[in-house]
């Protein structure tokens, strides 16, 4: 399945100041996949997997001399490991720390060697032991987005189409419910790439269902790993509470009533460095960047994959395949449809930044207003406002640009049409892509 991040890896393996790079992103995103696709364009590619290969640890017990390491995995795994002809590939890099600190040495004495490190609880690992500050480069992976669902699914000329189309005209009404009814898949199917195959495989819902539970169950058994004892049952609470907030503002004393803030925040946090959550913050949005004006106490929260998000809230699925126009309108009251949006933004975001969702709230008396999402392009600033169905009343959207002079215009996702009125650009649902493309530097559409 192609992914856009393969674009990415591509530069980097032809860079001239390429250093190791640490492949970032939660259990079952893909990352594994993806690098040894890119290993397919090397002379050799060898494998090291912490997890399954416990006894390789024992050479970063050792010395950390890179090039002893490299003799050594030679004769392990009997394959060569030569610069500039080799991709050696660390997986599950979390369970062999002193292999991160490694890393530098890499750098440092075999700069041309290729080496690409990654882990599904990498955070938690370099929380521990640090990480070789200049010495290598981050990559941050997503789930799936809906453009690359449409290339995995056979759908690449409609794909092209939404990723070039002009806002300005309306799309044929045909081509228009094609993009509803394959997004409605994507609702159902998600982004994790297990379930994504299966689909367009099987075309099977059941099956995709079954694997978007294994997934939620392995994320389960991982609180053990990075967890005290005493945290797995808050952990076990808020993963379950989260989806149902999702694009709502939190307080902990609404989202676990029985407990206290200084319980649940700490775990919070787990969730978050585990990448199964993303905070969208609050920023008043009068500067760039969105983030010196956020106020740490004010978020909403995202889960992971909106597929697996229905999946823990055990909601009925059926009408995004039956009838896709109207499960935009009423399926959990839209707060699904905006976590999508997130999704997709941070999807498109750029790979070599850590992923950040901004949002602004007016709480004044009689004049209240909100932003569902607040995005960065060069020195302007573009307000964005989902509507799940057909919704047309924008006095958030216009609010928020009659008081922040650096947004000259607002973009507005909804199930409706292309269409362009004044300061207002709507886009349908589905093309997000189509919104960012050569709009945010640094976006993966760019």
């Amino acid at each position: 399945m192609k992914r856009l991040i393969f674009k990415f890896l591509t530069t980097w393996r032809h860079s001239s100041h390429r250093k190791p790079l640490l492949l970032r992103g939660a259990r079952q995103v893909g990352k594994t996949h993806v690098v040894r696709q890119l290993g397919k364009e090397f002379v050799n590619f060898v494998e090291v997997n912490f997890e399954r290969r416990k006894e390789v640890k024992e050479l970063f017990h050792q010395d950390l001399d890179p090039k002893q390491i490299c003799e050594k995995l030679e004769l392990i795994f009997d394959q060569k490991i030569i610069p500039n002809q080799t991709l050696l590939f660390f997986d599950e890099i979390q369970a062999c720390p002193e292999a991160i600190i490694a890393l530098r040495y890499f750098y440092e004495e075999m700069p041309a060697l290729h080496v690409i490190a990654a882990g599904s609880l990498l955070d938690f690992a370099i929380e521990k032991v640090g990480v070789p500050v200049g010495r290598v480069s981050f990559c941050y992976m997503q789930p799936m987005s809906f453009l690359e669902f449409l290339l995995a699914t056979g759908n690449e000329i409609f794909a092209e189409k939404i990723t070039q189309y002009n806002f300005d005209q309306p799309l044929e009404d045909i081509l228009h419910k094609k993009g509803l009814k394959l997004l409605g898949e994507y609702m159902l199917v998600g982004g994790m790439p297990e379930a994504v195959a299966y689909w367009r495989e099987t075309r099977d819902i059941k099956t995709c269902s079954e694997i978007h539970h294994t997934i939620i169950n392995a994320y389960r058994d991982d609180f053990e790993k990075y967890a005290k004892k005493t945290q797995i049952k808050y952990l076990e609470i808020l993963f379950d509470r989260i989806p149902r907030v999702v694009g709502e503002h939190v307080k902990f004393s609404k989202l676990v009533p029985d407990y206290q803030k200084r319980e649940l925040s700490p775990c919070l946090d787990l969730l978050i460095r585990a990448g199964i959550v993303q905070k969208v913050m609050y920023s008043t949005c009068q500067g760039i960047p969105l983030g010196a004006e956020s106020d740490i106490d004010r978020f909403k929260l995202l889960f992971l994959d909106v597929a697996l998000t229905q999946a823990i809230l055990g909601l009925e699925l059926k009408d995004w395949i039956l009838n896709p126009e109207q499960a935009f309108e009423f399926i959990n009251k839209g707060k699904i449809t905006e976590a999508f949006i997130g999704q997709e933004l941070l999807a498109y975001g750029s790979f070599s930044m850590r992923p950040a969702l901004h949002y602004w709230q007016r709480l004044s008396v009689g004049s209240a207003a909100e932003i569902d999402y607040v995005i960065a392009s060069q020195q302007n600033i573009i307000p964005i406002e989902v509507k799940s169905g057909k919704g047309s009343t924008l006095k958030s959207l216009h609010s928020f640009l009659e008081t922040h002079q650096a947004a000259s215009f607002g973009i507005r996702f909804s199930s409706q049409q292309y269409s362009n009125h004044e300061n207002i650009r709507s886009f349908p649902l589905y093309a997000v892509a189509s919104a960012l493309n050569g709009l945010v530097p640094g976006s993966v559409m760019t």
